[in-house]
């Protein structure tokens, strides 16, 4: 009778071990999205992080590095001032300066950007018979987070900490198996 109970108690243990495993790994990701959505709130921006994915901000970004975005209403846009904006028909967003504005009578503001290291405007990355961008285009603007500026340091970037982004973009399979490595780690770890 007590070989029994012993396999009954330690089975479930196991069972209660696993159960506190996927509840801790649910945790997890929920304080993930907490934090997310919480940015979204303090930046104002739907995406308060990006990673820059190509070379045409270059020598201001490089690939791979890490964006901190701010979108206040409030704010005018700029001449100078550096954007990340979406395209009608592209899903990536587009890190870009402002090249020139565009007032019209009634305060509407359109503008025109063009990546540093680019030889033209982007007109050509634009719709069809788009010649400016809105306001309404645009993500965010590279200004900073104010959770840095909490730190005592007005940080506008990351250099090149996005690049896991853009290999796990370039090559499916590492990311497969960096969320596997990592769901497995969250499973197994005790504590």
């Amino acid at each position: 009778r007590l070989p029994r109970l012993h396999k009954l108690t330690l089975k479930l243990s196991i069972t209660c071990d696993l159960y506190y495993q996927v509840l801790n790994f649910g945790m997890i990701v929920s304080s993930a999205l907490m934090i997310w959505k919480g940015l979204m709130v303090v930046t104002g921006s739907e995406s308060p992080i990006v990673v820059v994915l190509s070379g045409s901000m270059e020598p201001a970004f490089h690939r791979g590095d890490l964006l901190f975005l701010t979108n206040r209403v409030e704010d005018p846009i700029r001449v100078g001032e550096i954007v990340v904006f979406r395209i009608e028909g592209r899903e990536i967003p587009i890190v870009h300066r402002v090249l020139k504005i565009h007032e019209k009578a009634n305060g509407d503001i359109k503008f025109l950007t063009k990546g540093d290291n680019n030889a033209v405007d982007d007109r050509g990355l634009y719709k069809q018979g788009q010649h400016w961008l809105e306001k309404k285009d645009v993500v965010g603007r590279a200004r900073g987070s104010l959770l840095l500026t909490f730190c005592l340091f007005h940080l506008r970037f990351v250099p090149y900490i996005g690049i896991v982004t853009i290999l796990m973009n370039d090559y499916p399979k590492f990311k497969y198996a960096v969320l596997f490595l990592l769901g497995l780690f969250v499973l197994v770890h005790r504590e």
